[in-house]
C-alpha cells in the first residue's frame, strides 16, 4: 500500500492522537482470558488524566478479564487512521471513583454508571501507543515506550 500524504512527524501524530482521546467516544478493547479466550468489544471512554475510563457490567467477560489479567489492547479510529493503545488496566468501583471524573463520565457519555448496581468502571493506563495511517508512518509508529511519550 502507498500513502497519498507525506508521513506525519511524531509530534503531530502525538497531537491528532490527543486530540482524538478528547473528542472520540468509543474504543475497541481487547482482553484475554487466563486461558487465552480473547474477547473484543466497543466501549465508550472518557479520556481523564492522563487514562481512558470506561464502564460495563461487573459480569462481563471484559471486567473479569482485567480483574484477573490487568491488561488490555484499546483501538480507535479505522485501518487507515489507527491508534494501538497497550495499556495496564484496573477495576475501579464508582465510589472508589473521583467525583470529578465520574461527573466528566456522565456528561460526556450521557449515562452515568454510578446509578447501576451490576456495572464498574475500568481505567486503562497506556504504557504503549502507536499510531499510523498509511504504510509509510509505520516504522516510526511508536509514539510511546513505557508509559512515557517519546516527543
Amino acid at each position: 500500500m502507498t500513502s497519498r500524504e507525506p508521513a506525519r512527524s511524531r509530534s503531530q501524530r502525538k497531537q491528532d492522537v490527543l486530540n482524538r482521546l478528547d473528542r472520540d467516544e468509543d474504543a475497541w478493547v481487547a482482553t484475554a482470558s487466563p486461558s487465552g479466550e480473547p474477547c473484543l468489544v466497543p466501549l465508550s471512554f472518557l479520556w481523564d488524566r492522563g487514562t481512558l475510563l470506561v464502564s460495563t457490567r461487573r459480569a462481563n467477560p471484559t471486567a473479569i478479564n482485567v480483574g484477573r489479567q490487568g491488561r488490555a489492547v484499546v483501538a480507535l479510529g479505522h485501518t487507515r487512521d489507527v491508534v494501538h493503545i497497550e495499556a495496564d488496566a484496573e477495576l475501579v468501583e464508582g465510589r472508589d471513583l473521583a467525583k470529578e471524573s465520574a461527573d466528566a463520565f456522565a456528561a460526556k457519555l450521557g449515562w452515568d454508571p454510578r446509578d447501576r448496581t451490576p456495572w464498574v468502571y475500568i481505567r486503562f493506563t497506556p504504557v504503549v501507543v502507536k499510531a499510523w495511517r498509511e504504510a509509510n508512518e509505520q516504522p516510526d509508529r511508536l509514539l510511546m515506550r513505557e508509559g512515557q511519550w517519546l516527543d
